[in-house]
């Protein structure tokens, strides 16, 4: 931090000095000494007195471009875990930036505004947890491994950052509050409805799943399940309960879980 000088009151022949007063500057020589100078006696001192100029550093041979991206991502994850525990409303920049540990402005310099954060973090967690998966699920054949597999990478994310589930959670449930904060291109819930309906229709077209059940009704059943284990796992369990209850569902899928007699 810079420090901050007495102001300097001009003399009759032109030049200038410290303030008068017992606390001037010079009768204290070893205060020279903060600012990195030697205490000199007399007036030399103000004079010849240079303040040390403090600028950002960053690692040698770092570009600053990778120090932005660097920044930015921390506010995301920062903005994230505050979004989840604070909801949209209660969530302020000022908060962001303290789990940040950086400074307000440094906020409003890569986001305008809240909702513009808001709508970064909605994309990232997107792309990070069901677009992943249901990318990773085109890979597989049949409905149980298409559904394990999207699991796979929800917990997968969940073990790297726990507060993924409980935004995605949250930007459903702000999106009902909210319907200006909905995004028709980043909108998780319509997304995995829609990967859970080619998931159970294409079963039924390859003739691996056969149903007397209202298909769409099947559908939204499942997009219930999920999103409840979403919620499991973003505000309840840990992360091996978690794992736990997946394996358990998986089962159930498979008809393994357990044996009902009638």
């Amino acid at each position: 931090m810079t420090p901050t000088l007495p102001r300097a009151i001009g003399k009759p022949d032109g030049r200038w000095g410290p303030p008068p007063g017992p606390e001037n500057l010079l009768d204290r020589p070893a205060d020279g000494a903060r600012f990195g100078h030697r205490a000199r006696p007399g007036s030399d001192v103000w004079h010849n007195l240079t303040v040390p100029q403090h600028t950002a550093s960053r690692g040698p041979g770092r570009p600053p471009a990778a120090k932005a991206a660097e920044t930015r991502e921390r506010i995301v994850q920062a903005a994230r875990e505050v979004f989840s525990e604070l909801g949209y409303d209660a969530a302020t920049f000022q908060a962001i930036a303290i789990r940040a540990d950086l400074t307000r402005p440094a906020i409003n310099h890569y986001f305008a505004s809240k909702r513009v954060l808001w709508r970064e973090v909605v994309e990232q967690t997107n792309a990070l947890i069901v677009s992943a998966g249901m990318e990773r699920a085109q890979n597989e054949t049949n409905l149980l491994a298409r559904l394990s597999a999207f699991f796979s990478v929800a917990m997968q994310a969940d073990s790297e950052d726990r507060s993924a589930a409980a935004f995605l959670v949250t930007s459903v449930l702000e999106s009902q509050r909210h319907p200006e904060l909905a995004s028709d291109d980043h909108d998780s819930l319509t997304a995995s409805r829609e990967f859970m309906s080619w998931a159970v229709n294409d079963a039924i077209k390859l003739g691996e799943l056969t149903t007397d059940t209202d298909v769409n009704h099947l559908v939204e059943m499942l997009v219930a399940v999920m999103w409840g284990m979403g919620f499991y796992a973003g505000f309840v369990g840990s992360h091996d309960e978690l794992n736990s209850v997946v394996h358990k569902f998986e089962l159930l899928m498979a008809n393994k879980l357990w044996n009902l007699h009638e």
